[in-house]
């Protein structure tokens, strides 16, 4: 064994690229993972083997597998493939993680395992890089699986066991491509990171996936439009409350889905500034899940409802630690965004109450989908929002 999975530090080491210790310690998770994986296998293959016809019958026994001189046997007794330059150098870095020999003419490794390989490293390239990112914001989020159909051999990048059967052997997360058992997926750790390439659209996406995607603390769109309205709108009357034309108002957001950060919503484009209010809002209407999310909406009424107000403020402060970090950072900037408004209350006329009123159905929405209970918390969804203003320096 020590022969055949030598340390980088070996004579061997001439024959193979140079890696950092990021790679080094992937190599050593990976190495550690295909042992036990091949430990713990229960399931013996019946192959053939040169010899007598007596010995061609043999059990294979897994942990004989990287025996060396089984490896000199079939390296002897198999034509070498020439590859290409590109793919010479694929076998050279797989060699490397999993730290097994690479000769001049290139090494004999066993298909499945390979397959295996790549997608362990894959894997933990993916999670070293997460880890070592120190610009990237804490966020967790939990993984989006939904079952899945692999073409070819696939191994769970969770418990780096195969994944059996024709069809659904999986779940994959839509989010961030990790693939799993389904019984695995409940113990993967809220550690998706979304792939941007994943990541169609701007309106209507999960908040943290998008903050995530983009590693930004709050969303573009919100950080975009504010810094517009505080630019030229605070003493704009009527802001928030009268609307945009509606046309206007969806070139905005399809400005957002097509290039990002880079939408130009300058005044030379859009010079009401009631669009880019109006384009805010739309924003906060249309995330599938609101601002103030449905797990935390029963506790935020239940707190609107207390009588004495110190008491009141701080049921309000508990939920509020309640939300989501993500959902959390974004509803502090807007509150304090709000509180600037109401700073211009002479000449824009909004003060809380009023944004209370626009912004206490947009950022907060009922878990059932009854117009019943709309209509009967209306009063307390204005009263949080007004609340939320009005002591912003003191609740965030």
């Amino acid at each position: 064994m020590q022969k055949l999975l030598p340390s980088h530090k070996t004579a061997h080491s001439s024959h193979m690229p140079e890696v950092s210790a990021e790679w080094a310690a992937a190599a050593s998770n990976l190495l550690s993972n295909i042992r036990s994986t091949w430990t713990n296998c229960t399931v013996l293959t019946t192959v053939r083997l040169p010899g007598a016809e007596e010995d061609r019958e043999k059990i294979w026994d897994p942990s004989a597998m990287f025996s060396e001189d089984l490896w000199l046997e079939n390296e002897k007794n198999c034509a070498v493939v020439h590859k290409s330059k590109r793919g010479r150098k694929r076998q050279e870095l797989l060699a490397v993680a999993l730290g097994v020999k690479v000769g001049v003419k290139g090494a004999l490794l066993w298909q499945p395992l390979k397959l295996f390989a790549y997608s362990q490293i894959t894997s933990l390239v993916r999670r070293a890089a997460l880890t070592q990112n120190d610009n990237h914001f804490n966020y967790e989020k939990a993984h989006n699986f939904k079952v899945h159909t692999f073409r070819g051999p696939h191994w769970c990048e969770y418990c780096a066991n195969f994944m059996w059967g024709l069809i659904a052997q999986g779940v994959r997360c839509s989010d961030c491509g990790l693939n799993v058992h389904k019984q695995c997926s409940k113990y993967v750790p809220n550690d998706c990171q979304p792939d941007l390439k994943r990541i169609k659209r701007v309106y209507c996406c999960d908040l943290t996936t998008l903050v995530k995607a983009h590693n930004t603390q709050r969303p573009m769109v919100v950080d975009s439009c504010i810094r517009e309205i505080e630019a030229r709108g605070l003493k704009s009357e009527g802001l928030y409350r009268v609307s945009g034309f509606t046309e206007h108002i969806e070139d905005v957001k399809m400005a957002f889905d097509r290039d990002g950060d880079k939408a130009d919503i300058s005044a030379s484009i859009y010079p009401d500034i009631n669009i880019i209010a109006g384009a805010l809002k739309l924003y906060f209407r249309d995330l599938p899940i609101p601002v103030i999310t449905y797990d935390t909406y029963s506790k935020f009424i239940e707190a609107a409802k207390i009588s004495n107000p110190d008491e009141r403020l701080e049921a309000i402060h508990e939920v509020l630690m309640l939300l989501p970090a993500a959902h959390y950072e974004t509803l502090r900037y807007l509150m304090i965004h709000l509180k600037k408004v109401t700073l211009h209350e002479k000449e824009n006329f909004m003060n809380a109450e009023n944004l209370g009123i626009v912004f206490g159905p947009t950022l907060m929405r009922p878990p059932e989908d009854s117009t019943l209970a709309t209509l009967n918390d209306m009063r307390y969804q204005k009263l949080i929002v007004q609340i939320l203003i009005e002591n912003e320096d003191v609740l965030f």
